[in-house]
Formats: structure tokens, C-alpha cells, sequence
């Protein structure tokens, strides 16, 4: 039986947020009733290429590595499943890019940030302007939080973008840069010897062939390559955590963005009747966000909790029931809501909203523990955005994006090592492109040197990073703006 847990995730603070989460218990499908085993039989593989650094997964930290690497001197190649770049933040419809400001106003998560967001046109990305970064003005606080771009009471850079237009750009951006561009096609089996990663095997509509590599990044966002190459990852979650659930985003279109806000925002009562009767129709309620036009309106849930994204059945599972949220949400806002009078179902993710399946257990770790300490560590490789004013910003380590032993192999993206608090906001699309440009310069960088990622010379990593446009603390152990304010408060 289905279970519903309507949270209000930070709600003092971050309204929009609200979301329906639900455990299952029934299911549409049956379960598979396969038994037994069969033997395939040995075979040659084809080459099909190869490369200096090969990064399979064209998702945000994957499209950051490809982009890295090549712009520290390596021949790269990009392995997609799917016909486009962008992963999540395209395909997936996450149009949502997350703070990439400290509480100071700061942009803390830059290079190939800025560099993808400046090529989008100004009608393809919405959001505060630079000077009001950092605002604490109630009038701009409510604005912008009403348009997922202010955060306890304070404005952050966290834009909303086209998602067809980010697709191109990617696209475009790493083909200038060299890349070598591997659509519709699926890294299925690491090739490893003697406890090193030397390329895939993958699959495509040619069959089965063989990509080299001198290193591998995997950048999957379920850690795929490492754990199939014997990497050891952790995989323990917070329980009824939002950001452990999983969805496929939609957006419906015809809609008055400006009217529905001003109605949430003016009409609270009326706005909590018309929340609780969509509980009632519909089981289980999603509010809209904002997206880069007043036309369109974004969905990212109702979120689905108790069903694996490593488990094809699960998988199955979470696409019928969004598909058909989709449609009873379209109807009921059609229906119920000011500023839906005319809207209609217009795009349905092409891929599932994935938040958590596995972390990598790296040769570092970010951990809950440091949030307050603010200090830069020794090799430090981003900065994040912290969870909250009483938290600085982040210090993230190389060492997050090593394994423990595999070699020939480094990690980027939301599976990288932290433990599960953290993920929570290492997850996000700024972070994953904050890991994967450091994973992909590492790997160039591991090739050019002839050494190991794990004994890449960490000093050599910053210098390319920062000449990519990175921000870094100057110096290990430097403490940030922020957490120099909070001791002086103290």
C-alpha cells in the first residue's frame, strides 16, 4: 500500500521546496520470473578507439570532465547513452541550477560554470541580477524565493535555463575543445588488469566494442564503472530524506507563472485548501516551480521513495507512476488552479530524476563533521555553498574522487565520496559540475605526468584548475569570509 510523507522540506525558509514524498508498496508491474543462468560464450571485442581519457556519462560532471580534460592538453573522449549532453539538467529536466553563492553573495562555483551559463542567450536563462546577489532585502528575498533563487531570506545566483539551448551549447562547447563525441551508447563492462581500469566495453546499435583509455572518469552519477571494477562505494541513505527519493520531472505549458505566485503568495488560505483538495483527488500533491519562462511551469515530483534505481523493475516502476502524474496533475490544475486556466502537458523527462544509489569510497571524504570548520584542505580541488547561514562554504578534497585502491579510474559527480548528509547538496548540478572539471583535469594532467591519479601532483591540479577559471582558497587551512564572521560573532 502506498504510503504518503507530505514534507515540508525547510519550510520556514525555502517554501518552494514543498513536496509530496511517498513509499510503495503495491506495484503496476509484476516481478520478472527469470530463474537460472546462461553461459555466454567467450569472443573477440573490436577496438572501437582510443584515447587519453575516456568519461562515460554526458551528464553535468561528465560534460565539466570532458571540457577539463581537454583544456589540459588531452585527447578526449565523451561516452552518452542518450542523444544529448546535459544529463539531469537537461534531459532530466532539472532546469533548476542550485546555488553556486556563499551567504556573502560570492559566486563560489565557477570555470566551466560560467563558462556554459555565458553562452546562454538572456532568453534562455532567468534569474537575480549579479548586484543582487548576496541581498538580504525582505522585498527581494520573497521575490526571489518565489522563484527558487533566494534561500534563508537571502538572494543566491541560482538560475533557471532552457533546457534545448544548454543541450547545444554543451554539445557545441566540446567539439570545439576537441572532444570526441560517443552518442547512444552504454559503458557496460570496465576493462581491468591487474587492479587498474584501461577503458570499456560498451554497447551500441554496432554491437559490442572496446573503448581505451589511459584513464577513465566515471561520471555515470551512479558510480557504474567503479563499482563494476571492484571499487568499493557506500550506499547507506538518510530515511525518508527528500533527497534520496527519485521522480521523472515534467513541465506543462499555456500557464501565467506570475498569476500562480501571486496567488501562492496573497491567498494562503485559499492556497492550503486548494493543496489539500489536490491531496484528496489526487493522493499524492506536487506545487509547481518556476522555469526560464512564464509560459512554461516546472514539476519535479511528487517524489518516490522505497525503489531502487539500480533495480529495472524499480526503474520501471517510478516512470509509469510520473507518466501518469503527469496527467492527473495537468487535469487538476486545469482545472483548480489561477494561472493554469489554459495549460497542457508539454514534456515529460527523457530520463529519471535519480538523487542517490551509490557513493565511492575515496581516498577522502567530505563529511558532516567538517561543515563548520570552514578550512581550506590541503587538496582542495571546489568550493561549495553550505546547507545554511551557521555552515561556511565547503572545502572539497581530490581525494573525494579517488578510490582507495582502483587505479586508472577517477570519480565525478553526485557519486562521489561524502557521506550522506553531504550528499545531500553535493548531488546538485553546480557541485557535480565543480567535480567533474576537477576529475577531468586530474585525469589529464595523471596522463601527461605518466602517473597514477592518486599520485598526481595535488599543486599541479590547482594551477590547471585555477587557469580553468576555479575558485580556490589561496592557501590550505585558510579559513573562509564566512566562517571568519561567524568566530568573530562567537
Amino acid at each position: 500500500m502506498d504510503r504518503p510523507k507530505v514534507q515540508e522540506v525547510r519550510q520556514s525558509e525555502d517554501r518552494f521546496l514543498a513536496s509530496d514524498v511517498f513509499e510503495t508498496g503495491g506495484r503496476v508491474l509484476p516481478r520478472a520470473n527469470g530463474t537460472g543462468t546462461w553461459v555466454e560464450p567467450a569472443r573477440e571485442i573490436p577496438v572501437y578507439h582510443s584515447c587519453d581519457v575516456l568519461v562515460v556519462g554526458g551528464g553535468p560532471s561528465g560534460t565539466a570532465a570532458a571540457w577539463a580534460a581537454a583544456q589540459a592538453g588531452a585527447d578526449v573522449v565523451l561516452m552518452e547513452r542518450y542523444n544529448h549532453l546535459g544529463g539531469l539538467s537537461t534531459g532530466g529536466l532539472v532546469i533548476w541550477i542550485d546555488r553556486m553563492t556563499d551567504w556573502t553573495g560570492r559566486q563560489v562555483i565557477q570555470g566551466f560554470a560560467n563558462d556554459v551559463l555565458g553562452r546562454l542567450p538572456a532568453a534562455g536563462l532567468a534569474g537575480p541580477p549579479r548586484a543582487d546577489w548576496g541581498s538580504r532585502d525582505p522585498k527581494k528575498a520573497s521575490y526571489w524565493g518565489q522563484r527558487t533563487a533566494a534561500f534563508h531570506g537571502t538572494v543566491c545566483w541560482s538560475p533557471t535555463l532552457d533546457p534545448e539551448r544548454l543541450k547545444l551549447i554543451s554539445q557545441e562547447m566540446l567539439l570545439a575543445a576537441g572532444v570526441r563525441l560517443v552518442f547512444h551508447s552504454w559503458a557496460a563492462v570496465p576493462m581491468v588488469a591487474d587492479g587498474k581500469v584501461e577503458g570499456v566495453v560498451f554497447e551500441s546499435k554496432a554491437g559490442r566494442q572496446a573503448l581505451r583509455a589511459k584513464v577513465v572518469v566515471d561520471t555515470t552519477g551512479d558510480g557504474d564503472i567503479f563499482a563494476r571494477a571492484g571499487a568499493e562505494f557506500e550506499t547507506d541513505i538518510e530515511e525518508g530524506d527528500v533527497h534520496h527519493s527519485a521522480n521523472t520531472g515534467f513541465m506543462l505549458g499555456g500557464v501565467d507563472m506570475d498569476r500562480w505566485l501571486a496567488f501562492r503568495a496573497n491567498e494562503p488560505e485559499q492556497y492550503a485548501e486548494f493543496a489539500k483538495l489536490g491531496r484528496e483527488r489526487l493522493g499524492f500533491f506536487q506545487p509547481p516551480y518556476v522555469s526560464w519562462r512564464n509560459d512554461i511551469a516546472l514539476f519535479l515530483g511528487p517524489r518516490q521513495s522505497g525503489l531502487s534505481a539500480l533495480d529495472v523493475d524499480d526503474q520501471t516502476e517510478l516512470e509509469i507512476r510520473s507518466h501518469r502524474f503527469m496527467q492527473t496533475h495537468c487535469e487538476f490544475f486545469l482545472e483548480h488552479a489561477p494561472g493554469f486556466e489554459q495549460c497542457y502537458m508539454l514534456q515529460s523527462g527523457s530520463q529519471l530524476g535519480v538523487r542517490h544509489t551509490r557513493r565511492l569510497a575515496g581516498m577522502g571524504k567530505i563529511l558532516r563533521s567538517q561543515w563548520a570548520d570552514g578550512i581550506a584542505l590541503p587538496d582542495e580541488v571546489g568550493v561549495s555553498p553550505s546547507v545554511s547561514l551557521k555552515y561556511p562554504v565547503i572545502s572539497v578534497p581530490y581525494g573525494a574522487l579517488v578510490p582507495r585502491k582502483l587505479d586508472g579510474l577517477l570519480a565525478g559527480g553526485k557519486h562521489i565520496s561524502c557521506d550522506a548528509n553531504s550528499h545531500g547538496f553535493m548531488r546538485e548540478i553546480p557541485q557535480c559540475w565543480l567535480t567533474g572539471q576537477a576529475a577531468g583535469a586530474a585525469a589529464a594532467l595523471s596522463v601527461n605526468a605518466g602517473v597514477q591519479p592518486r599520485a598526481l601532483d595535488v599543486a599541479s591540479l590547482q594551477a590547471e584548475l585555477r587557469r580553468q577559471g576555479v575558485f580556490l582558497h589561496d592557501q590550505p587551512g585558510e579559513m573562509s569570509q564566512t566562517a571568519q564572521a561567524a568566530s568573530r560573532q562567537a
